[in-house]
């Protein structure tokens, strides 16, 4: 039987491209202007951002009976941001903290039923949310600070970029298919690629930094956010949703959005802080 010479139908990418670009684009449109323009505008906006994270989290979290102590929550979530800007890791890590033993108190107040589960989701909730943004807010500190977050946020952002479009036209060969169905080595490979030579670009041209540090920076960056996506699915997974909100056409809710920013931006201080070290 003579075998086809079609060329093999390309896969279906899963998302709506023109518009998941679209939003992505008014994004980094709203995260430049904020940057350079008044810098602490940026907390503003993070802010706004955090708040919808937030409730999409709690949301998803009541959907299994879950309460979080929000007041607590809220509030100390709200005050992390700019107290990790004006006050440094220190200032961060008492603010978290301070919220966590308050909404440890806090919620006695509903009894003993569900205590455990209640207030071990809202400090889950105060370290995955507030607390690893804040380094995004320790990155934009110093004096080249928003260039450092623009570097931060386009490495991670060429993460997906990457994966995403050799994954779903190439990708075969699955990473975690219990996870993450989607995710595959093929996939992994583009992302890795794309990473290294945006932060090698970014590292010269916006933090007159050497190139290989960039390599150093995007092949670490690709690992971090590969990890947060599959962070972000099992928590999906655990809830039952498929995503926790819908707030952004063309890429589900702000938590979707943020799931390998967050895990990212902690490894990119750290690296950038232990480079300015050997400057």
């Amino acid at each position: 039987m003579a075998q086809s010479t079609e060329p093999a139908a390309r896969r279906n990418p899963g998302r709506n491209v023109p518009v998941a670009v679209g939003v992505g684009l008014g994004l980094a449109a709203l995260v430049l202007v904020s940057l350079y323009t008044v810098r602490e505008s940026f907390i503003l906006v993070v802010l706004v951002f955090g708040g919808v994270a937030l409730w999409e989290l709690n949301s998803a979290f009541a959907g299994r009976q879950i309460r979080i102590p929000m007041p607590p929550v809220a509030i100390g979530s709200a005050a992390m941001l700019p107290v990790a800007f004006f006050y440094g890791p220190g200032g961060m890590v008492v603010t978290l903290a301070s919220t966590v033993l308050v909404l440890l108190i806090w919620r006695m107040k509903d009894g003993s039923e569900g205590y455990v589960r209640d207030t071990t989701a809202g400090v889950f909730t105060v370290v995955y949310l507030p607390f690893l943004v804040g380094f995004a807010m320790l990155l934009l500190e110093p004096e080249n600070g928003a260039h450092q977050i623009v570097t931060f946020i386009a490495v991670t952002v060429a993460s997906d970029i990457g994966g995403f479009f050799v994954g779903a036209y190439l990708g075969k060969h699955k990473i975690a298919p219990k996870i993450s169905p989607k995710k595959t080595w093929e996939g992994f490979a583009g992302s890795a690629l794309t990473c290294m030579g945006v932060g090698a670009w970014l590292m010269v041209w916006l933090l007159d930094s050497p190139w290989w540090q960039g390599v150093v920076l995007g092949a670490c960056v690709v690992l971090t956010a590969t990890l947060g996506d599959l962070v972000e699915s099992m928590i999906k997974r655990d809830l039952g949703i498929k995503d926790l909100g819908s707030l952004l056409p063309g890429h589900g809710g702000v938590m979707d959005r943020l799931d390998s920013l967050l895990i990212t931006v902690p490894v990119v201080w750290i690296l950038l802080q232990t480079f300015h070290s050997f400057a």
